[in-house]
């Protein structure tokens, strides 16, 4: 059974205890704390909440999006210049504080460290055999937040011991990143040791899931000795698959390269359009990355945002089964097929393949509800993370980051005549054709240094990260980020 199963019944607990306003600071309601007196007494509770703090993983679409759209891999798209202005903006690096989308992750992010804390608050009501473990996933839930927080924001409020209150109204600080990064290692070293090494559960989060974040958070700070030796513990215990495509479809779900992977359904029947993501199961990222008007097989129409660049296209190299399985050359597939759909905003000729709509995979309202998972952590970004931690460690293992990166090329060519050798640079540009059109590149290239060079427009000293949303500004008093 998928982790997703009796969400919505929590979710309406937890909206009712929090208020689940739109920003960090805000005004609580009276029921908040006969809510929480009333409702953590026995482990159905606890393990309901739990599910609960799961569910704005599947909110999180445009971290997903943007993740691309911000660099070269692919364009905004959509069906206009003023189609989602937010995407159009961060495409052109324009953005600003005003800008919806990223307004919508950090409320929906916090919201997730608030359901996390909530946990916290209440974590010594009663006593029962699973509890430990059950802890484990709220602390790595709540360093997956603010991990993508921080990477988005920079530095930011940082909270760990309670639901925000009214209390805190107007005297939130932005702490700095070390700090956060500091809280995000200390979660997840709590949760590896509590968590199991699997689950029968599809999609709660086990102790190499663990590790694996733990490592992508030290590389994120160029702790490449802790990161080698976090992300070993992962090597060995997933493996790639034969066919790289095969792993973003429906067979393909939680498979044996999957890591961590945040579920969806589409069995919800959502239909309400006024509160979307949060009311749906089914992931409504799949939608914005599908041709318009499309008519044929296999697929489904979209709305055509985040089309892939041809130049990022023709990038692969010839024998790499990687450029298809990820990039959906649509005018070749109409030659072939018959197929007809409309061409968008900036259109391409390229769609996502991977996180595509695909037919006959939604229920109800069709743009709400696609049942694809977001493969959020896979083996192959374990083994390319290793590698470059591994090269780039205060004694490097060029060896071993050879075998790594060996390991990732085969597979994608199907014989070993197409090995380079493991230099960081060569590193950086496989985890580009692996980890295409996932929402990596773009703190990839941040991280690394090579954003200035690599995506038009980007400012150094501004782009690095985005701006602190402006009503947050406004209503939380917070500082801003620099040049916004």
């Amino acid at each position: 059974m998928k982790i997703f199963k009796h969400i919505t019944v929590i979710s309406a607990l937890f909206f009712l205890g929090t208020a689940c306003t739109d920003y960090v600071d805000y005004e609580p309601i009276e029921n908040y704390q006969i809510t929480s007196d009333i409702y953590f007494q026995s482990v159905e509770d606890y393990e309901a909440a739990v599910v609960g703090t799961y569910d704005p993983l599947q909110w999180m679409y445009l971290n997903i999006l943007i993740g691309d759209i911000a660099t070269g891999n692919s364009l905004s798209g959509g069906e206009t210049a003023t189609d989602v202005l937010g995407l159009q903006h961060i495409d052109n690096m324009t953005h600003t504080p005003n800008n919806d989308q990223l307004t919508s992750i950090w409320k929906w992010c916090y919201e997730g460290v608030n359901r996390a804390n909530f946990l916290e608050q209440n974590k010594d009501n009663i006593q029962f055999d699973r509890k430990e473990e059950l802890y484990g996933e709220v602390y790595f839930l709540r360093a997956y937040y603010y991990f993508e927080l921080v990477k988005f924001f920079g530095d930011v409020p940082l909270f760990t011991k309670s639901r925000l209150t009214a209390g805190e109204s107007g005297s939130l600080e932005r702490k700095p990143v070390s700090e956060v990064y500091a809280q995000i290692e200390a979660d997840l070293q709590n949760a590896i040791s509590v968590l199991p090494a699997s689950v029968s559960q599809k999609g709660r989060a086990t102790k190499y899931a663990a590790h694996a974040l733990l490592g992508k958070v030290f590389l994120f700070q160029d702790k490449f000795d802790q990161a080698a030796s976090e992300l070993g513990n992962v090597i060995g215990v997933y493996s790639l698959v034969d066919d790289y495509g095969s792993q973003f479809l429906k067979a393909g779900e939680n498979g044996p390269g999957s890591v961590f992977e945040v579920q969806h359904s589409n069995e919800s029947n959502w239909y309400d359009w006024g509160y979307t993501p949060q009311g749906t199961e089914g992931n409504f990222g799949i939608i914005h990355n599908g041709p318009r008007g499309f008519v044929g097989d296999t697929y489904a129409s979209g709305w055509s945002f985040n089309v892939p660049t041809a130049d990022f296209y023709n990038s692969f190299e010839n024998g790499d089964t990687r450029r298809d399985a990820s990039i959906l050359d649509m005018v070749a597939f109409a030659a072939d097929t018959g197929a007809e759909y409309t061409e968008g905003y900036k259109h391409t000729g390229y769609y996502n393949n991977k996180y595509i709509p695909r037919a006959g995979e939604s229920g109800a309202q069709t743009e709400l509800n696609y049942l694809t998972n977001y493969r959020a952590i896979r083996y192959a970004d374990v083994l390319l993370m290793a590698a470059e931690a591994n090269v780039r460690s205060t004694s490097p293992n060029v060896a071993i980051a050879q075998i790594y990166l060996n390991e990732v090329r085969d597979k994608a060519f199907g014989d070993d005549l197409h090995r380079v050798t493991a230099t960081k640079e060569a590193i950086w540009a496989e985890r580009n054709f692996e980890l295409s059109m996932e929402g990596h590149h773009f703190f990839d290239l941040v991280r690394t240094g090579q954003a200035a060079s690599k995506i038009s427009g980007f400012e150094t000293g501004k782009h690095e990260v985005f701006p602190i949303p402006q009503q947050e500004i406004d209503i939380s008093g917070l500082t801003q980020n620099p040049k916004y």
